[in-house]
């Protein structure tokens, strides 16, 4: 009877042995796993691009490729210290749909937004941001002025302010010219302003402007508005166009024997493929070139070429860079509301990106050192 009641008790010991020591055992090999510190926090970001329509193929499709590409790597990272998720809408590359857009994105309680991508569409959204108080950053548009319409806008091109007076009389120092023509798309608020200043700088320099010509966005014939230029004899052609016109141009003024220099604001290499050899000796103002060697440039164009299977242009390199920018102000923001966003973001200043030390201005647009370039055999290159 002892010892039968003695194994009994030795069992139950033992079998409480085993259970604690599994329970133990399971703590050592298989620990609760560690708790981050925001590093399992998400931040939902609209994007407005053009997924559709005639700026598509030109600024969507590089755009979202870059900011994801930027977004893998901040996350993987965890740079900005949370994990960004895009939801994104499409602009349909129209004014209306990005203001609609950007309607809809609010309404889902998207607090920072990405795009629009052009700026006559970012006239119409960054008024809707400072309303609804949510942080607006547009990686490309460029036309004066527009930062200032909210308090909550920011944007990573340089604007035309910035570049064409620097890009006219850098060309200056490397072409004479003393009369001059203008072409540009009068329906568009980028090309319109950069028209206007390209003047504006003209008359300072005392350079004649002796032919002006417009046309509208979605023309593809451009050989009456050339012809006339041509017969104005200029020393240079300043051409002022989103995208999708700038290799017709080229080619068709090449058609027409034109041989005085042409320069166009942000010729990316796609446009030069486009034109052929009609490119050949455009020159451009940018903010940012394959050619330039600049912190972490040409790691993003190998990384961007090997994911994508083609390389990256102007308009990705801006958004590549407008990403960044952000999980910069992300990490030194006190909160993750768009205030303290915005608050990081004035205050970002000589941050090492794709273009150059990068810093924002009083009104929210970017400060960076611009680039000229000129097609050589094909290739964009410094003009120096």
């Amino acid at each position: 009877m002892y010892i039968r009641r003695s194994v009994s008790v030795l069992v139950v010991v033992v079998m409480l042995v085993m259970i604690y020591g599994c329970e133990y055992a399971s703590d050592i090999f298989y620990p609760e796993p560690p708790i981050m510190e925001e590093t399992d926090e998400q931040i939902n970001i609209g994007l407005v691009l053009p997924q559709s329509g005639r700026l598509e193929l030109s600024f969507g499709r590089h755009i979202e490729n870059a900011l994801e590409l930027a977004k893998n790597e901040i996350n993987t990272s965890q740079y900005a210290g949370a994990r960004f998720n895009f939801i994104i809408e499409d602009s349909q590359s129209t004014v209306k749909g990005a203001g609609e857009a950007y309607n809809k994105l609010i309404d889902d309680g998207v607090s920072v937004i990405l795009g629009p991508a052009t700026s006559s569409a970012a006239k119409e959204t960054f008024l809707i941001a400072g309303e609804n108080k949510v942080v607006a950053i547009s990686p490309t548009s460029a036309a004066r002025g527009l930062s200032a319409l909210s308090d909550y806008a920011f944007r990573i091109a340089l604007t035309t302010e910035v570049l064409v007076p620097n890009g006219v009389e850098a060309t200056l120092k490397q072409i004479d010219f003393d009369k001059v023509a203008t072409l540009y798309d009068e329906a568009d608020v980028f090309s319109s302003d950069a028209d206007q200043a390209l003047k504006e700088t003209f008359n300072t320099l005392d350079i004649d402007v002796v032919a002006t010509e417009t046309f509208i966005g979605g023309e593809t014939n451009f050989s009456d508005q050339l012809t006339r230029i041509q017969m104005s004899e200029p020393h240079a052609i300043f051409v002022s166009s989103l995208p999708p016109e700038k290799s017709g141009i080229l080619r068709e003024a090449a058609e027409l024997g034109i041989t005085v220099p042409i320069i166009l604001r942000t010729l990316t290499e796609a446009d030069v493929e486009a034109a052929g050899e009609a490119a050949e000796g455009a020159i451009t103002y940018v903010g940012w070139g394959t050619a330039v060697d600049t912190p972490g440039n040409q790691a993003f164009i190998q990384n961007y070429t090997t994911t994508y299977e083609f390389a990256p242009n102007n308009y990705a390199a801006r958004s590549y860079t407008a990403l960044y920018v952000l999980a910069e102000a992300i990490r030194n923001a006190e909160t993750k509301d768009a205030d303290s966003i915005r608050d990081a973001l004035v205050n970002i200043s000589d941050y090492d990106t794709v273009m150059g030390k990068f810093s924002f201005d009083e009104n929210g647009d970017a400060v960076y050192e611009p680039k000229v370039l000129i097609v050589k055999d094909g290739k964009l290159v410094l003009f120096e």
